[in-house]
């Protein structure tokens, strides 16, 4: 083990595009020793939010097809929590890798408000 003297600090700075998962080797080389270090970072969001307004003829439904796009190498299991009277859609959507799903946003008015 080196003491505290002896160590040497390697600032790294990470900028994530996104959520996934993100692997990188550092060699760190000199005239006496060869060492790799592999580092793997997997980021998460944990909440998106976002806003919609929706204006529709009361009794008459409304979908808004939202894009989800999973641009990380790991299936997503995404479960929809929906606030709000009126509102219907789908309690869980699974997104592969690399692909875009629509999720269908039902707003049904059951009357004018």
């Amino acid at each position: 083990f080196l003491e505290k003297s002896q160590a040497v600090e390697l600032p790294i700075k990470f900028i994530p595009k996104g959520s996934g998962r993100y692997c990188c080797q550092i060699l760190l080389k000199s005239s006496r020793d060869v060492r790799v270090y592999v580092v793997e970072c997997i980021v998460n969001t944990d909440h998106a939010e976002a806003e919609l307004e929706f204006l529709s003829p009361a009794y008459q439904a409304v979908i808004q097809d939202i894009p989800i796009s999973n641009m990380s190498r790991q299936d997503w299991k995404l479960e929809a929590v929906l606030e709000g009277q009126n509102f219907y859609g789908p309690p869980v959507l699974y997104v592969h890798p690399g692909e875009t799903v629509q999720y269908p946003l039902m707003f049904k008015p059951i009357a004018e408000s």
